[in-house]
């Protein structure tokens, strides 16, 4: 056996979730107690699902700025930031999901750097007021 060192919190090795065993089977392993047998189902309103939102960041220099920002989309308008000590600017907006896998390649061709995707919890706004 090896043990190694765990990096945070972790009470249990080795666990496998699995739905043939093969890992297991691959390392010589074998089942000594099963905790939870499930499936995982997503169950999502399709009318939210079709409109999921991510968010997207970027930096941009300054001379391509207009060009990147002209071809954002978003609810209001980005979040523009410049970098500290630099002609570079970070640029931030929430876009549509579908739209993501098409405009990323052109904001690299427009001078957009270090992109980073990421996932939304909640967008709220104000057509979502009650009352």
């Amino acid at each position: 056996m090896e043990v190694e060192f765990s990096w945070g919190a972790t009470e249990a090795k080795v666990v496998e979730v699995t739905e043939t065993g093969s890992t297991l089977r691959a390392y010589g392993l074998k089942i000594i107690h099963t905790l939870l047998e499930r499936n995982t189902k997503l169950i999502a309103n399709p009318a939210s699902y079709a409109d999921s939102m991510v968010g997207l960041k970027m930096n941009v220099p300054e001379d391509r700025l207009e060009a990147v920002v002209g071809m954002l989309p978003c609810i209001t308008s980005p979040t523009i930031a410049q970098l500290y000590k630099s002609s570079w600017f970070s640029v931030e907006v929430m876009v549509g999901e579908a739209v993501v896998r098409e405009i990323i390649p052109r904001l690299i061709e427009d001078g957009a750097d270090g992109i980073i995707e990421y996932s939304l919890n909640k967008l709220v706004g104000r057509g979502d007021r009650i009352g």
